[in-house]
C-alpha cells in the first residue's frame, strides 16, 4: 500500500514526492510521499532499516534519488539551503580529536557564522547543557551521552528555521532524555519546524504533531497524529495486576497483548465490553490499574503492517543499534 498526503501544499517546509532510492536491486525507499508543514513537529518513525535515514540523506542532498523529486524550503536540496537547515545525523559527523569549542567554531563557521557569534552562541548552549567546564576537552573524553550533547549543539548552533533529527535521543540517559525533549519543544514553540527521525514511538507521541510511519521503505501511514489515532487506533486496555495471570492473556476477549514493563496493553476483540472484561479480570487477580485509552502508535504499526491485525503482539523489544540500508 502506497500513502500519498491528502495535499501538498506550496508552504511545505518539505516535500517527498514518489521518491524511490535503490541499492544493490534492494528498494531503500520506494515510492515515498511526505509533506512536512512549516512549523509542525514532524515524526519519521519505522524500525530499523525501514528507510528513514536514507530519506533523510535525500533530503539533506547527501544522496539523490533515483525517482521522484525533492524540495526543501521551496528548493532543491543543496548549497542555497545549507544554512538555513540543522541536521543531527544518527553517526556522529563531529571531529573526535578536536576540543569541543574547536568543534564548534568549526561548524558554526561552515555555517556562515562569525567566530566571535559562534563563540557566544556555543558558551550559552554549553552552560544551558551543563557542558561549561568540558569546552577545552576533546570530544573523545566525553561519555557518548555527552558526545551527544555536543552533537545537538552543533546542529542548533547557527538557529536554523529547519531541524532534521535523526535518532536525536541515541545514548542519553534519562535526565539528558529529558535535556532534549523539553529543548525540541522550546525551538518548536518559537516557531521551527522540526523532522525527529526515530524508532521510539513513544517518543513521536511525546513530541509530534504529524507523522509518516514508514516500513519497507514506504509509508504505511500518514496525517496529523490525532487523526492517524482516529483513523487506525481504536481504543485500548491499559492493565497492572498483582503477579502473573495467564488467565488475562487467554481471555476470550483478548486479541493482542503487548507488555509494557509491568503492564499490559490490550485489545479487545470488535464489539467486546470493556467493564465486562474488567469484572472478569477482577475476580481471578488483583487488579492494580484499569485504563482505557486511544491504542498507542506501537499497537497502530502493527495492526497495520501484520497479515493479521488482531494476532497478539510480542513484548517491545529493547531498542538497538542497526545501521540503515545505504551505500
Amino acid at each position: 500500500m502506497r500513502v500519498q498526503p491528502a495535499a501538498i501544499v506550496r508552504d511545505d517546509a518539505l516535500r517527498l514526492e514518489g521518491v524511490t532510492k535503490i541499492f544493490n536491486r534492494h528498494r531503500a525507499v520506494d515510492g515515498l510521499y511526505l509533506a512536512v508543514p512549516r512549523g509542525a513537529v514532524y515524526g519519521l518513525l519505522g524500525p530499523n532499516g525501514a528507510g528513514k535515514t536514507t530519506s533523510i540523506r535525500m533530503l539533506m542532498g547527501i544522496l539523490q534519488p533515483d525517482e521522484g523529486r525533492v524540495s526543501v524550503l521551496g528548493a532543491q536540496p543543496g548549497v542555497a539551503t545549507k544554512d538555513r537547515i540543522g541536521y543531527l545525523p544518527e553517526e556522529r559527523g563531529l571531529y573526535p580529536g578536536m576540543k569541543i569549542m574547536d568543534n564548534l567554531l568549526f561548524f558554526g563557521g561552515l555555517r556562515g557564522m562569525a567566530t566571535a557569534h559562534a563563540r557566544r552562541e556555543a558558551a550559552r548552549w554549553l552552560e544551558r547543557f551543563r557542558m561549561t567546564d568540558a569546552a577545552d576537552r576533546k570530544l573523545q573524553e566525553l561519555s557518548k551521552g555527552n558526545q551527544q550533547k555536543i552533537q545537538f549543539v552543533a546542529t542548533v548552533l547557527h538557529d536554523p528555521e529547519l531541524l532534521v533529527l535523526d535518532e536525536p535521543f541515541s545514548g542519553l540517559d534519562p535526565v539528558n532524555q529529558d535535556l532534549v525533549r523539553g529543548t525540541i519543544l522550546e525551538l518548536a514553540a518559537a516557531g521551527k519546524t522540526i523532522v525527529l527521525s526515530t524508532h521510539l514511538m513513544d517518543e513521536v507521541e511525546r513530541l509530534c504533531s504529524h507523522l509518516t510511519l514508514v516500513h519497507a521503505g514506504r509509508a504505511v501511514v500518514e496525517g496529523p497524529l490525532d487523526e492517524v489515532r482516529r483513523r487506525h487506533g481504536g481504543e485500548t486496555i491499559h492493565l497492572e495486576t498483582d503477579g502473573e495471570s495467564e488467565a488475562v492473556d487467554r481471555h476470550p476477549d483478548v486479541a493482542g497483548v503487548r507488555r509494557v514493563g509491568r503492564s499490559r496493553e490490550i485489545t479487545l476483540r470488535d464489539g467486546a465490553d470493556p467493564s465486562a472484561f474488567l469484572s472478569d479480570v477482577a475476580g481471578s487477580v488483583r487488579v492494580r490499574r484499569f485504563e482505557v485509552r486511544s491504542a498507542s502508535l506501537h499497537t497502530i504499526f502493527v495492526r497495520l503492517v501484520s497479515d493479521d491485525p488482531t494476532v497478539p503482539t510480542a513484548p517491545e523489544p529493547a531498542p538497538a543499534v542497526v545501521p540503515e540500508v545505504a551505500p
